[in-house]
């Protein structure tokens, strides 16, 4: 299996800043969206995606093995970042989003995630998210209490109820691998993205032929085009 790894972040058209913070490596691809300021959340972000990175290149068999490693090296991050937080009151209550993939044997990618950056995996024209946003909304949907159509609009939609580094016992979601195709897909990003752009968009200009790197930008541009209210990463995987 052959993938092509692309990537892209902007600061948005409101951010003073970009506290996002990515990692687009040969094995392993990380997205984080950090909280709690301006300096906060830029060393949040960074710290979350630092032991990520350090897994790139590593052999990894199987999807269990992958999904123990990426969740071993975000709990790393989230030790590190409260000991840092610990030490400076200026980074008090710092935190950041994460979600990660690495790449399992030949053709199984395996994701780990905390928080509301989200993973999505485009095959034969259908878009799937593949994670669970960590929100106060996202639990209402859950729930049944309010309609996907509802969340995306609904003033408390980014609360987060998870974050990488507020909790040391945080739980990190490791959903079920995903067994590449030819052609498949795989768009890691932060809410800067989604919060602009919805999925049937997403679903378009993925699906326009560009190249990667094309294609990450026109996802940056639409999110800019729509008023670029957050800091906008996404890194994207293509398979075959």
């Amino acid at each position: 299996m052959r993938l092509s790894s692309f990537a892209g972040t902007d600061v948005g058209r409101t951010r003073s800043g970009n506290e996002d913070s990515y990692f687009c490596g040969r094995t392993v691809f990380a997205v984080a969206d950090g909280l709690g300021g301006h300096q906060g959340g830029e060393v949040a972000s960074a710290a979350a995606v630092a032991p990520l990175a350090a897994l790139d290149g590593r052999e990894l068999t199987d999807p269990a093995e992958a999904a123990e490693a990426l969740t071993a090296a975000i709990r790393e991050a989230n030790a590190a970042i409260i000991d840092q937080a610990a030490g400076d009151p200026g980074l008090w209550g710092m935190g950041t989003t994460v979600t990660a993939a690495a790449l399992a044997g030949d053709r199984h990618l395996q994701l780990a995630h905390v928080g509301d950056s989200r993973a999505y995996l485009l095959r034969d024209g259908s878009l799937e998210q593949l994670t669970t946003d960590h929100t106060v909304v996202g639990e209402l949907v859950r729930r049944g209490r309010l309609t996907p159509e509802q969340a995306a609009i609904h003033p408390e939609r980014s609360i987060l109820t998870r974050a990488v580094g507020l909790d040391p016992r945080v739980p990190v979601d490791t959903p079920d691998p995903v067994e590449l195709r030819d052609g498949d897909q795989v768009l890691l990003c932060s809410d800067g993205l989604t919060e602009a752009v919805d999925d049937d968009r997403i679903t378009e200009l993925l699906s326009a032929g560009a190249d990667g790197e094309a294609a990450c930008r026109s996802l940056i541009d639409a999110a800019n085009a729509a008023g670029g209210p957050d800091n906008i990463t996404v890194v994207l995987l293509r398979a075959g």
